[in-house]
């Protein structure tokens, strides 16, 4: 049962007040499986599905959820067995600032209520490890179920108040403006040119190259920074932005050439935690449409590969992207058609590739890899023998499955 305000809080025995402190401690410092594990619960409900599918609301979840667990902590390390404060900290109101953002209401704090499900598994492991007293298990598992739950219904309810409130703001003023026609833009409503035009303080005619700018740790300030830079980089001299989040712009470029990505790299060096995921170019209202849904479902693939590469274009990952989008089929993908070279030596593998891109001259691949062309045919030998079928019979397959593993990081 949940108490309310009015109710009477549970009173534990001193004993059961000192094995609650305890506890509390070793909640405090939980192991890294535990956090990986409260993650992926709050990230894997199908209410949940869109924020999952977002790196920047992704990663804003797992802080938020953390948070709860180390607020709850820390608090009955204080005061063992007393009503918990909701968590109002920074964590929890950016998250609720990006949620509205994203037009997301609050089903998306089911995340909180499957973390607390990990929350409650977890903390009967440590309960049981700390005394075997029948009634000391029951007096402290009845005050912790009560403690939990109301902690994370007080949490809820502060998170949906801050919610309704930003949902206020973003009502009002020139963002909500940008906002509201970026939105029917990208769903295809119906939406005059000229109205669009002058909601974003953009021109819809002509060239478009999208970008989606992000960081996994929150910080508009690098963000912004970033945003910038990939400005420079196409040699544009003005963007159009849409906050996402705090953590995360949307960005268009007047411009009919994306940038490449050795100079996107280079030019974000002063910011290694901001991602780039750029879309194709496009023309007029279609093109900047297409151009953004490009550059989200290139951003979507950065985040189900955990892949570590910082800047990633929809024209370089667009095949890895159709082959990723069923990770179990990606795995049986990359065996079958891997076998051993899956496991490789990296020069091996970069081999293969790197030959099968210069349409199998090994004296090109040489010159490309900055070896010798007996090293090469080496390589390409190993390989030979490490594949379930020759490089020459499967060569398109072949380097379609070395691109993934590029992509994930495994080259």
């Amino acid at each position: 049962m949940v108490h309310n305000a009015a109710s009477e809080w549970p009173r534990p025995s001193a004993r059961v007040r000192e094995l609650f402190r305890r506890g509390a401690e070793i909640a405090l410092n939980p192991h890294a499986e535990w956090v990986e594990e409260l993650h992926a619960a709050s990230l894997g409900g199908a209410r949940v599905r869109l924020v999952a599918e977002d790196p920047a609301l992704a990663a804003a979840t797992r802080r938020a959820n953390l948070a709860n667990l180390l607020h709850w902590a820390a608090a009955n390390v204080q005061n063992p067995g007393r009503r918990v404060p909701a968590n109002t900290g920074s964590e929890l109101l950016e998250a609720a600032r990006d949620l509205v953002r994203r037009g997301l209401d609050e089903t998306a704090l089911d995340s909180y209520r499957t973390a607390q499900n990990v929350a409650w598994r977890r903390w009967i492991e440590i309960v049981f490890g700390l005394t075997d007293d029948p009634d000391e298990l029951r007096e402290l598992l009845d005050v912790s179920a009560v403690s939990i739950a109301t902690f994370i219904d007080d949490t809820v309810a502060a998170v949906s108040e801050r919610m309704q409130h930003e949902r206020d703001e973003l009502t009002r003023g020139a963002h909500a403006e940008r906002r509201a026609a970026v939105t029917l833009l990208l769903e295809g409503a119906p939406i005059g040119r000229a109205r669009a035009e002058s909601q974003l303080g953009y021109r819809l005619a002509g060239p478009h190259t999208a970008a989606i700018v992000w960081s996994g740790a929150s910080g508009s300030e690098q963000v912004e920074a970033a945003a910038e830079a990939v400005m420079r980089a196409a040699g544009a001299d003005h963007r159009l932005t849409v906050i996402a989040s705090a953590a995360a712009m949307w960005v268009w470029l007047p411009v009919s050439t994306a940038p490449s990505a050795a100079e996107l790299t280079a030019r974000l060096a002063e910011h290694p935690e901001v991602r780039v995921a750029v879309g194709r170019p496009g023309s007029d209202v279609e093109g900047f449409r297409r151009s953004h849904l490009d550059a989200a479902t290139t951003q979507r693939m950065v985040a189900r590969l955990t892949s570590p590469q910082q800047v990633a274009r929809y024209q370089d990952v667009q095949l890895v992207s159709l082959l990723t989008s069923e990770p179990t089929e990606t795995e049986e993908f990359l065996a079958d058609t891997l076998g051993d070279l899956q496991h490789a030596d990296a020069d091996t593998r970069t081999a293969v590739l790197t030959y099968v891109r210069e349409l199998g001259s090994t004296t090109r691949t040489a010159e490309r890899l900055y070896t010798h062309r007996n090293t090469v045919l080496r390589r390409l030998a190993r390989a030979d023998d490490l594949l379930p079928r020759p490089l020459a019979e499967n060569a398109l397959a072949v380097a379609a499955a070395l691109e993934t593993l590029h992509w994930r990081g495994n080259t």
